[in-house]
């Protein structure tokens, strides 16, 4: 059992070239020209070897590296891409995160909650998590790009009954 342990973790630390080396014979001659030829012609002789030499010997590669072409996920950047036809309908999709965390008023400005007002508000003063509760408004880049990354839907005017934010809805000298 231990030894099919063994195996399976050395086959998923050894360097990538080694592996491609297996699939395709191109790649095998070229890996070829660049490995170098072992110092030691004998087991014996590599292991008594100290342990520096032996490690020049072997691609230093980073255990990420490694193990980042079995699993891609480690190293793609969260995305929140725009869906330009849905699969179903073949329509335009809204980005879910900014319909979740931002409102858009009426005169076409969009509003958000400040970074941080719900994380460990028990080490924060009153004034700060008072300062975190606040509204901030989006510049008019931002206003422009959320726009884009939500249907007509999210940017018709609607109605509430003792809506807290009627006053903001009209602008009155403030420029986009």
């Amino acid at each position: 059992m231990a030894a099919a342990l063994a195996r399976r973790v050395s086959g998923l630390l050894r360097p990538l070239s080694v592996s491609l080396c297996a699939k395709t014979p191109q790649l095998c001659q070229l890996s070829s020209l660049t490995q170098r030829p072992p110092l030691y012609s004998s087991a014996a002789a590599a292991v008594n070897a100290p342990l520096w030499a032996a490690a020049g010997l072997t691609p230093r590669y980073n255990i990420l590296q490694r193990v980042s072409s079995y699993i891609p996920n480690l190293t793609q950047q969260p995305s929140r891409s725009l869906t330009y036809y849905s699969v179903k309908k073949g329509k335009r999709k809204s980005v879910k995160s900014v319909t979740e965390r931002f409102m858009r008023l009426h005169c076409g400005l969009w509003i958000r909650r400040k970074a941080g007002y719900k994380k460990k508000l028990w080490k924060k003063k009153p004034a700060r998590r008072k300062r975190l509760r606040e509204h901030v408004f989006c510049n008019k880049s931002q206003s422009k790009l959320l726009d884009k990354m939500t249907t007509s839907f999210w940017r018709r005017r609607n109605w509430y009954l003792d809506d807290p934010y009627m006053k903001y809805h009209n602008r009155v000298n403030l420029k986009v």
